[in-house]
């Protein structure tokens, strides 16, 4: 295949069958891109399917889905640099409940105009982040009650609500606010004590919407870590966790790398994937991968 002109679109299962994604398929094929499909059934399948078109010398492959596709396509991608052939583009087609990176990235809403941008775009280097020397992200991590809530709510929720669910549920959960008891270090960088939420963004948001590291950026080299500690009052507690009101109770820095230990298991929140664990090592990777975005992409330096 030339590989100027090749896409591999990996579909979430859950969305294959839109109307508007073959359509969009159809016309870019008419105009003589050379585009292969796969559709995921189950954890792995992203990852063999990024490895066949990197064999192929695909040009691009595109994450149709949600936050948790897209990770995953973006995390096989990185795992090809064991080898010494240019990497394949990220494309990202959002097809999932609240579609955090997409929609912090300006990635169309529509779906012809989102997979144009995803295979024809320009590609930009950005950066991505590995957990413990193993486990990547494309967008953030998240501890504590937040992570509560974008874990545990029910799909026929997402289903019926979007993104819009995650604060209905977070709200339906109240009273079982519980924060993570634990110590934060990076060179320069020290914090201890009990978070109700903490945000580890490459990306900006995560739970639907809410912008837990309002400053980060994909491409400086940098995350963005966010602590909320208990607040006040419930009340202040729902205003910032879900409309960005400024609180005196929330934590904000900048750092390349740093370590979170706990005196208990916690659950990070790896864009949809939970990790357990009482110690963290999170670093950036610099311009990890490359990816087609819009050119005012507001995540980028």
């Amino acid at each position: 295949m030339n590989s100027a002109s090749s896409a591999l679109i990996i579909l979430n299962g859950k969305g294959a069958n839109h109307p508007d994604i073959r359509s969009a398929i159809t016309q870019l094929r008419e105009r003589g891109h050379k585009i292969l499909v796969r559709v995921t059934w189950e954890h792995g399948d992203a990852k063999r399917y990024v490895e066949e078109g990197y064999k192929l010398n695909i040009d691009t492959i595109v994450a149709g889905g949600g936050d948790g596709t897209v990770n995953e396509v973006a995390a096989a991608i990185a795992a090809l640099q064991l080898n010494h052939h240019p990497l394949p583009t990220l494309g990202i087609l959002p097809l999932g409940t609240a579609n955090d990176f997409a929609t912090a990235c300006q990635i169309p809403a529509d779906l012809h105009n989102a997979l144009e941008l995803a295979i024809n775009g320009t590609a930009v280097a950005i950066d991505l982040a590995m957990v413990n020397h193993q486990h990547i992200f494309i967008n953030m991590a998240t501890g504590g009650f937040g992570t509560k809530i974008t874990t545990e709510t029910p799909a026929a929720l997402k289903a019926a609500f979007g993104g819009f669910s995650y604060l209905l549920h977070g709200i339906s959960q109240v009273d079982s606010l519980k924060a993570d008891t634990c110590t934060i270090t990076s060179d320069g960088f020290h914090w201890s004590g009990e978070a109700l939420v903490i945000g580890i963004g490459n990306g900006k948001q995560a739970g639907g919407g809410h912008p837990i590291c309002p400053e980060a950026k994909i491409n400086d080299g940098q995350l963005q870590l966010s602590i909320m500690m208990t607040a006040d009052s419930l009340q202040s507690f729902l205003s910032s966790l879900f409309s960005g009101k400024d609180n005196e109770n929330i934590v904000f820095s900048n750092m390349p790398a740093l370590e979170i230990t706990a005196p208990h298991e916690m659950i990070l929140n790896l864009d949809g994937e939970p990790l357990k664990g009482n110690k963290f090592s999170i670093e950036v990777m610099p311009c990890a991968i490359k990816c087609r975005l819009p050119p005012d992409c507001p995540l980028l330096i």
